[in-house]
């Protein structure tokens, strides 16, 4: 383990935090000096350490406490209800039904994640603005840098304008106490970002196994895609900005998305992993019977860096309680243990936790006969014998809106003797040490992209998706593209997404079908939406009141949530 610690106080956010990383990842990285951004940001050895403290921003969203982008977009669809412990806050339930009255104390729901959204921006500016007073030696190292960065900060603000809606905008580093900025403004500045990375990262750079998890110009292009499907589809227009007497900035055109997805699928670096089973973890690793470790024979996970993931963000088995001063080194994937099975039910490959994000069982039936994927994504707790177990009782007398099953894509790991499969030896937290990397897109994903943007090969692009699964071909139109969508891209923190991009009224609708029947602690209740509700909040999530108060009225609250 090697450790980096910088000394950067502007705003009291340091560009670069102390960072703690195993041998195998590219943000490992030593370093014997002192650094701050008075003899910071020189020549290329800065720049590379200053990027790896924007990865660290970026990652923060999942490694440090708070509800967590995956957490909060796998809530807020048709997929799951809100879950967790009888005796736990409904904050939860506040963000499932967009409701205040659930929780009315969780004011600030989200003020974490607000927090280390802007702490990463701030460190991607930081580079960003230095680009000027480093000495570049090497102008491939400097495009492909400047890109990355770029890249990152899109990723930031992507996630946060779809949370929030109405947000401050910050392309410099600033302590100003700013109004929320025209959501078309900050998709404007996303997609030039994007653009910059699309043209600076070289077509081959980060593409081998030991660069899994930086970004790549295919990343950029597939992103852009993503992001113009949903501006296009939630704002009903096309991104373009043009401030008081300047020029339009972030046009993205249809065809632009089309050929961006289309160079992605031309490279010939990505492909459909065979088996929809390989992709996932708990799917397809095998755990030795009463011990540590998987049995590699019968195991059939594809790897963290297979040819169909083209972005994934990175975790370590490593999590220190700390201070306020002092935090500690956090980089493992701490929205992990939320979804695991409620209160000390575990069943190999299977660990339990916290019981976030019950499946809606209505969703379900969206998958057809003989879907091969819906096995790999769903835990069925009765029907994997689970509930026979001697634990269960107690796992479900302690479990909110349990629903008799939950996420099998994103589940913690256990070892055939029941330890936590998080390192080999079985000795890491449960709690602290997951390190499933949480994957941002799949080649899946941009098969289906092109389809719905109209391309000319859309029946291949679903019929590979489809026949992966066991299934024959459909005609392809947007209802058909968008039920594949939520089908294969199920329980990825996508749908939500998809389906605001529908329309509010398309996605308040499907929020309110997904009403019906749960347990809280063995008894009976029921779930249900006010689509009035999901409407007047138009989707968006709550602003944290701390930070209204912190900026002094100057931040306005979300329709809704007032």
């Amino acid at each position: 383990m090697n450790k980096l610690t910088y000394s950067v106080l502007t705003l009291g956010v340091a560009a670069m935090l102390g960072m703690t990383s195993c041998a195998d990842s590219f943000l490992d990285v030593s370093s014997k000096t002192e650094s701050n951004t008075d003899n910071f940001y020189e020549d290329e050895n800065d720049a590379w350490r200053a990027l790896l403290g924007c990865y660290d921003g970026w990652r923060n969203i999942s490694t440090k406490p708070g509800i967590g982008f995956y957490i909060a977009s796998t809530v807020m669809g048709d997929e799951a209800y809100g879950g967790t412990g009888v005796g736990d806050g409904r904050n939860h339930q506040l963000i499932d039904r967009f409701d205040l009255n659930e929780s009315p104390s969780d004011l600030n729901v989200y003020s974490q994640d607000w927090k280390i959204y802007y702490a990463g921006v701030y460190r991607c500016n930081e580079l960003i603005t230095r680009d000027a007073q480093i000495e570049w030696r090497d102008e491939a190292k400097h495009s492909l840098y400047m890109g990355e960065a770029r890249a990152l900060r899109a990723l930031l603000y992507f996630d946060m304008v779809r949370l929030w809606g109405n947000i401050p905008l910050f392309l410099e580093p600033s302590s100003e106490n700013r109004e929320q900025t025209d959501p078309a403004e900050v998709y404007a500045h996303i997609f030039d970002d994007l653009r910059f990375a699309i043209d600076n990262i070289p077509a081959d750079a980060n593409i081998s196994e030991s660069d899994n998890g930086r970004i790549t110009r295919y990343a950029a292009e597939a992103i852009l895609a993503r992001a113009y499907l949903y501006y296009t589809g939630y704002y009903g227009k096309e991104p373009g900005f043009t401030p008081e007497g300047g020029e339009t900035i972030g046009a993205v055109t249809k065809a632009e998305a089309l050929a961006a997805v289309e160079d992605v699928i031309s490279s010939g670096y990505f492909e459909l992993v065979s088996d929809f089973k390989n992709l996932w973890p708990a799917a397809s690793l095998v755990p030795k019977p009463g011990e540590n470790g998987w049995d590699t024979e019968a195991s059939t996970y594809a790897g963290d860096a297979n040819k169909e993931v083209i972005l994934a963000q990175k975790f370590e088995p490593v999590y220190e309680y700390g201070t306020n001063e002092d935090p500690g080194p956090q980089y493992s994937n701490r929205w992990l243990v939320m979804m695991g099975m409620r209160s000390s039910l575990t069943k190999a490959p299977y660990h339990y936790g916290w019981g976030a994000c019950t499946v809606i069982p209505s969703y379900l039936v969206r998958f057809e006969n003989g879907d091969t994927r819906l096995t790999p994504s769903v835990i069925d707790i009765a029907g994997e014998g689970i509930s026979s177990l001697p634990e269960f009782q107690g796992s479900y007398n302690d479990w909110r809106e349990y629903t008799g099953y939950t996420v099998k894509k994103y589940t913690p790991l256990a070892y055939g003797n029941g330890n936590p499969g998080t390192n080999a030896d079985g000795t890491a937290g449960f709690q602290e040490a997951n390190i499933q990397q949480w994957t941002i897109m799949r080649y899946a994903d941009v098969l289906l992209m092109a389809a719905e943007l109209g391309s000319a090969n859309a029946a291949n692009y679903m019929h590979l998706v489809r026949s992966r699964a066991g299934l024959g071909d459909i005609a392809v139109s947007k209802d058909n593209i968008m039920a594949e969508r939520a089908r294969e891209l199920a329980f990825e923190g996508i749908r939500y997404w998809d389906l605001l991009r529908q329309g509010i009224e398309v996605a308040a609708d499907a929020i309110c079908a997904s009403a019906g029947t749960a347990f809280d602690g063995g008894r009976k209740v029921n779930v249900s939406y006010n689509r009035n509700k999901i409407i007047e909040c138009k989707g968006l999530s709550q602003i944290p009141e701390d930070q209204i108060t912190l900026s002094n009225g100057v931040l306005k609250q979300n329709a809704g949530w007032k």
